[in-house]
């Protein structure tokens, strides 16, 4: 078949569950395949899903690769692990993220709540909060009328709570990543980052 890759592994038997009558790897197993076979930002886009459907958490996994350390594709996981994060809400916004970090920038928090007085302004996708600096994945759900609109409203709202708010495409995030990270250090820079990116 085209595009398929197969990969041979042991695997252990406490590596294997039965779910719905089939047998599967763990989920711990998975993410230690995934981190071996994949580059380490698709293996943590697929992490941070099993990770946000609470399908594992990030000590179990640590413990699982530290228990295997010296196998194949242990630290890779130890890497992998390091970089997820239960937050995202979608591969775009994990690649983003894992993208920002590897480039040398300081992590950022995932699904930030910006509230003014006890009210609720809006939920960022990614951000530098002692900056007020966020960084927002605009998917194709952003296309429609009304959403634009809400769009809108919510970032008038957030400039006016002093917040710098950069968006990603789809097409930037493929083609213009040098410019979308030049961009986000010279935000995190003009808000005096205490370590701040060069």
């Amino acid at each position: 078949m085209t595009g398929l890759r197969v990969h041979r592994a042991e695997v252990d038997p406490g590596d294997v569950v039965v779910r719905a009558g089939i047998l599967i790897t763990s989920p711990a197993r998975t993410c230690w395949d995934l981190a071996r076979w994949l580059d380490v930002i698709e293996a943590v886009v697929l992490i941070d899903g099993l990770l946000a459907h609470g399908l594992t958490d990030v000590t179990a996994l640590r413990e699982y690769a530290l228990a295997r350390a010296g196998r194949r594709g242990w630290r890779s996981l130890l890497r992998a692990v390091d970089l997820a994060d239960a937050g995202a809400e979608s591969p775009q916004e994990s690649r983003t993220r894992v993208r920002l970090v590897l480039a040398g920038l300081p992590r950022p928090r995932t699904q930030w709540v910006v509230s003014e007085r006890g009210r609720f302004v809006a939920r960022l996708d990614l951000a530098w909060p002692e900056c007020k600096v966020a960084v927002e994945y605009d998917g194709l759900w952003h296309d429609g009328p009304e959403q634009f609109h809400r769009d809108r409203r919510r970032l008038n709202r957030l400039l006016g709570a002093e917040w710098i708010v950069l968006h990603v495409t789809a097409k930037r995030l493929r083609d213009d990543f040098d410019g979308i990270l030049a961009e986000v250090r010279a935000a995190l820079r003009s808000r005096a980052w205490p370590t701040a990116p060069t």
